[in-house]
């Protein structure tokens, strides 16, 4: 009974946010209280509630600390070397700013934090997205699929599980399926440039005359359809085709983080911003201290050296009260769901029929298993729930047929590309907040390109006999 009602609150909660029914916050909260009075646990949801908001209260803190930091250092101008060369070489051609957003979202996931990953890249390629005229969902989930192969670094979290769940060396288990994520890194970016090829033909091949000036709300660009002829020529106006202005609102917002003269700049302070973050960063890899505790140093120290009168302080941080609270109020939402989720029993009742709906001739395919039932295992419940509550039983039961637990652990690891877009994992929020995209419009658009890539992981994997 469990089981089925544990599916069902899932399949609700999908349905109602993807047919934009119920806003996500709503949806995390109301769904689950509303099932955990239907098994009879109502008394209890409560303890349940407080127990989901205390395991992800450290979560939570995290992200408000790191877009405080994060956001005072694009305001500051870290990163504008990096939008600039960015958008230099995305030339505004589509094809070129989803492969850019691709390739920006993977070497920025080096860091191991999803929620860092998205705030940069959605920081440095929102203003081209919107003054292109471009779909933002692309954005977001070619981002979030990028995140999720980069994602199984063993300080990113999930390899760190599987070797702790069972007993194993990290390196043991990351080092070999280097090739199969890399054919999975490779895939992602061959899917950005099909999409952006969709997006070039959609609204035509763009060439931006000066991207990064912002005294102009209007950017003239010539829109020749991407099949030769003018399609090429910046805009002008003397010959050929009337310029097409591209506009639209919000655009003007969306280009002041690329403004070179915006008051917030530090120039002076640029090195001292720099050194500050790459601590941060090599702190959070060497787990020095709690990520929550050194986001919140950072970003006290940041906003005290950088600007040292309190108005200012407190300017800055209102200028990103919303996304704070955006994401933070997420988080505390999705702790109702994941409360309810694991205290109620369903977690467990759902994984219990996954794995004794295995049938008994798949034994020594345990491995393959494994991969297949990784995707949606780990986006329908947290890592934690399936690294520690799921893999051991599968590796016991590979075990019993003569399959490693190396494998096992290996294989875990594929569904990672589509568990970024889980409404699980808090960074989501992140991402989809900032790129101001609906989270069911990311979730309809995304998830059949990143359960592909997962099953292309497990394809390398099997290939290169890694699984």
């Amino acid at each position: 009974m469990l089981t089925v009602l544990g599916f069902a609150m899932i399949a609700t909660f999908l349905v109602l946010i993807m047919l934009k029914k119920m806003s996500p916050i709503a949806a995390l909260v109301l769904i689950p209280a509303l099932f955990c009075v239907v098994v009879g646990q109502g008394a209890q949801l409560g303890d349940y509630v407080i127990e989901g908001v205390g395991k992800l209260a450290p979560t939570a803190a995290m992200l408000m600390f790191a877009i405080v930091y994060f956001g005072v250092m694009i305001d500051v101008g870290l990163f504008d070397p990096i939008v600039r060369g960015i958008l230099r070489f995305c030339k505004a051609d589509p094809v070129r700013v989803v492969v850019g957003t691709a390739v920006l979202a993977a070497i920025v996931s080096l860091d191991g934090d999803g929620s860092t990953t998205f705030m940069i890249t959605v920081s440095a390629m929102y203003p081209l997205y919107k003054r292109l005229g471009m779909s933002l969902v692309v954005m977001t989930g070619v981002a979030a699929t990028a995140n999720g192969v980069m994602n199984t670094l063993p300080w990113g979290g999930p390899t760190a599980r599987a070797a702790t769940a069972l007993k194993l060396d990290a390196a043991d288990i990351f080092v070999p399926m280097i090739p199969a994520l890399g054919v999975g890194l490779l895939f992602v970016f061959v899917l950005a440039y099909v999409l952006g090829r969709r997006e070039r033909k959609r609204i035509g091949y763009l060439t931006l005359d000066e991207v990064l000036v912002p005294e102009s709300d209007t950017v003239l660009v010539t829109a020749g359809g991407g099949k030769g002829g003018d399609g090429g020529r910046k805009a002008t106006g003397a010959t050929g085709d009337a310029p097409e202005a591209v506009t639209g609102a919000g655009e003007a917002d969306g280009f002041q983080g690329l403004d070179p003269n915006r008051a917030t700049l530090r120039p002076r302070l640029y090195w001292f911003n720099a050194a500050l973050t790459v601590a941060l960063l090599a702190a959070m890899i060497l787990e020095l201290l709690p990520i929550p505790v050194l986001f919140l140093l950072g970003a006290a120290l940041a906003l005290t050296v950088n600007y040292p009168k309190m108005a200012e302080q407190k300017e800055r941080i209102a200028a990103h009260a919303d996304n704070v609270l955006n994401v933070a109020g997420m988080v505390f939402a999705a702790a109702v769901f994941t409360g309810v989720l694991t205290g109620t029993g369903m977690v467990k009742h759902m994984a219990d029929w996954l794995v004794g709906a295995i049938p008994e001739g798949m034994g020594p395919h345990m491995a393959l298993v494994t991969g297949v039932l990784s995707l949606p295992l780990t986006y329908f419940m947290s890592n934690d729930g399936f690294y520690f509550g799921v893999l051991p039983v599968l590796a016991e039961a590979g075990a019993a047929h003569g399959v490693s637990p190396l494998e096992i652990a290996r294989a875990s690891l594929v569904g990672q590309a589509l568990h970024m877009s889980s409404p699980l994992v808090p960074a989501v929020y992140v991402l989809v907040g900032m790129a101001k995209v609906e989270f069911g419009d990311h979730t309809r658009f995304t998830v059949k390109w990143a359960a592909l890539t997962s099953l292309v992981v497990l394809a390398a994997g099997i290939l290169f006999g890694i699984i």
